[in-house]
């Protein structure tokens, strides 16, 4: 595999960032990729094979309907414009010229966040006018409910750690919103890792990305009641051709669910284990506090929080995470709170040789400043 590295000029990768799209997310298992390989390699009908596979997810995660998209934010646009449309023919074909009186799409505003590209753009693309809910730091059910107009189209919520999560309602708050004023509910759940917990809590539409969690190819799985799935499945013929995803991703993603549904999963304690070595080496290093943290979303994730000391380490923080990627591997955190002297190592897509070497390089760099 280095060959390919070799090849192409590629840098190697030390991912401690987590299931990122900018570092191509995840590594499927090998049956994952055998499914994808087969895709690739026969002929089908592909309106059958979304059909009989979206039946087949329906049944494993037993809900109403489900379909397979090319990502998450795909699947938010393609949602949008599925509530927008519905079964108008004319608007399938000609939704970007003509205007639709009822498009606003509401949303809390801590949830309008940049997950890599504008949760605004994804429902703009769909069609949509989007409305924001009470304000960046709270969003109450009454407040979701006061932006609702005879206008609104649905209700989106963002389930991820993107957004801000204090003061903010749950999906369940929304969906009791949602049901009163007879609109659906769209949850994006992109990262998340329960299948069925935001559909059996009432939203209409959820939308997750096959590449994170579930570890699949690139991909997106849209699951939720029948009506709305089929109206998501019709903008293949509208909006959705731009965004079209190919048999090996479907073949691929139904696979990865049907595994992920059965595989023993690391669990957050396995990752406190495998990261306490890790953890020791950096609290040694002077000026560096580390320990760990939990998802912030609530996810059974653990991470290392690491808090450099930038008068005794006498580099900013985003220094160091610049200089860190410019080794013989490249290794990568999540840098949200750098500006505060604090970085976090996702350990879920490391090994403890890998988090050895981490160690070390951070210890390599700060050295080198000291001896400056």
């Amino acid at each position: 595999m280095s060959s390919i590295y070799e090849k192409y000029q590629l840098k190697q990768v030390i991912n401690a960032s987590g299931r990122m799209t900018a570092l191509g997310v995840s590594t499927p298992r090998p049956e994952v990729v055998e499914a994808v390989l087969t895709g690739m390699n026969h002929y089908f009908e592909m309106k059958d094979l979304v059909n009989k596979t979206g039946e087949y997810i329906a049944k494993l995660l037993d809900v109403e309907g489900a379909t397979v998209v090319s990502c998450a934010s795909a699947g938010i646009a393609q949602s949008i414009a599925g509530v927008l449309v519905k079964d108008s023919d004319w608007l399938l074909e000609n939704l970007h010229n003509t205007p639709v009186e009822n498009n606003e799409i509401v949303l809390p505003r801590g949830h309008n966040v940049n997950f890599g590209a504008p949760v605004s753009t994804m429902i703009a693309l769909g069609g949509g006018k989007m409305v924001e809910a009470g304000y960046a730091n709270e969003c109450s059910a009454d407040q979701l409910a006061a932006a609702i107009t005879p206008r609104t189209a649905a209700i989106l919520y963002i389930k991820s750690h993107h957004c801000v999560q204090k003061s903010m309602l749950s999906v369940e708050q929304a969906v009791v919103v949602a049901r009163k004023h007879n609109l659906p509910l769209i949850v994006d759940a992109a990262a998340e890792e329960d299948l069925q917990c935001y559909y059996r809590a009432g939203a209409d539409l959820v939308i997750y990305s096959g590449a994170k969690a579930i570890e699949g190819p690139t991909s997106g799985l849209v699951i939720g009641k029948t009506q709305y799935v089929e109206w998501v499945k019709r903008q293949t013929a509208g909006i959705g051709r731009a965004m079209k995803v190919g048999k090996e991703g479907i073949l691929g993603l139904t696979c990865a669910i049907e595994h992920y549904l059965t595989a023993e999963k690391e669990s957050g304690a396995q990752m406190v284990e495998k990261m306490t070595p890790f953890i020791a080496a950096l609290n040694a290093l002077n000026g560096v506090t580390s320990r760990v943290v939990w998802d912030a979303a609530g996810r059974d994730i653990a991470r290392t929080e690491i808090k450099f000391d930038e008068a005794v380490t006498r580099i900013a923080t985003g220094e160091l995470v610049a200089e860190l990627k410019k080794g013989e591997y490249a290794i990568y955190f999540r840098g949200y709170k750098a500006n505060e002297g604090i970085i976090e190592a996702d350990v879920r897509s490391v090994n403890a040789q890998q988090l050895e070497i981490v160690a070390s390089r951070i210890a390599e760099v700060l050295n080198k400043e000291k001896n400056a």
